[in-house]
């Protein structure tokens, strides 16, 4: 499930990356559920690494729109992950047709 405020970001197109914890899923399509909402996104590349190493001050506002420093948005995914010192993956996504 997805939280409501991340789901209208994706919806917006304001967020455009996707970070999770651990190694890449295999697939193309990213799928987001929140209540009876759901949204399918193209998975157009793929980053693992630290939370540091793939949310960065180039990409860190496509993460967490709302974020207004690199700090914050890492601090939002920390919080919740609870772990920032494991693998995360970076999908980078673009809407399908369907979603326009």
């Amino acid at each position: 499930m997805t939280k409501k405020e991340v789901m209208l970001w994706i919806k917006n197109g304001t967020k455009t990356i996707d970070v999770r914890k651990g190694n890449p899923r295999r697939g193309e399509t990213a799928v987001f559920l929140s209540g009876p909402n759901i949204l399918r996104l193209k998975i157009v590349n793929k980053e693992t690494g630290k939370l540091a190493d793939i949310v960065r001050p180039d990409n860190y506002n496509a993460v967490i729109p709302t974020a207004k420093t690199l700090d914050e948005a890492r601090r939002y995914l920390q919080n919740l992950y609870q772990t920032p010192e494991d693998n995360f993956t970076a999908y980078y996504l673009k809407p399908l047709k369907q979603n326009s």
